[in-house]
């Protein structure tokens, strides 16, 4: 298949590479960038281990092909730390402990944070609402929802 030229944006990081046609973005980051935070789970939206940002937007990358991308702005979760700081997010998860196994991890930050960033007081049934499409087999979500609230409740109090 004749690969084809995209250009985008990862992380900060500008990029031109050639992939094929068919070739999905969680492909393209794991295997030719080595970004390996997002993860393969079901391999058909459905689980949300794959979600990264795209412009700002939670998308499923298992989905997305990589040429879709193009032009784009794309934060994986190994883009969410800055200056050698936890993105608060991150730092909420392990707070409140709403990491377990680790593999529904990094969708479930850049599903909260594409929230966050459209709502950044976004409430309880609006982050429910929002990773109901992540699914984790270990927490039960409580946590996880905690962990994003108690994000929503610090910002409202540097305000």
């Amino acid at each position: 298949m004749n690969k084809q030229s995209l250009e985008i944006i990862i992380n900060g990081e500008k990029y031109s590479l050639a992939v094929e046609p068919n070739r999905t973005l969680l492909e393209m980051l794991r295997d030719d960038l080595e970004l390996t935070g997002a993860k393969e789970g079901c391999g058909e939206g459905v689980c949300g281990s794959c979600t990264v940002l795209m412009d700002g937007k939670p998308v499923r990358s298992c989905l997305t092909l990589a040429l879709e991308a193009s032009g784009s702005h794309v934060t994986t979760v190994e883009g969410l730390a800055q200056h050698g700081e936890l993105d608060p997010l991150q730092q909420s998860f392990i707070d409140h402990g709403a990491v377990q196994c680790g593999f529904c991890t990094s969708g479930m930050l850049m599903g909260a944070k594409g929230l966050l960033l459209e709502n950044p007081h976004a409430g309880a049934k609006e982050i429910r609402n929002s990773l109901s499409g992540h699914i984790c087999r270990c927490t039960g979500y409580t946590k996880i929802v905690e962990a994003v609230e108690s994000v929503v409740e610090s910002s409202k109090e540097k305000r």
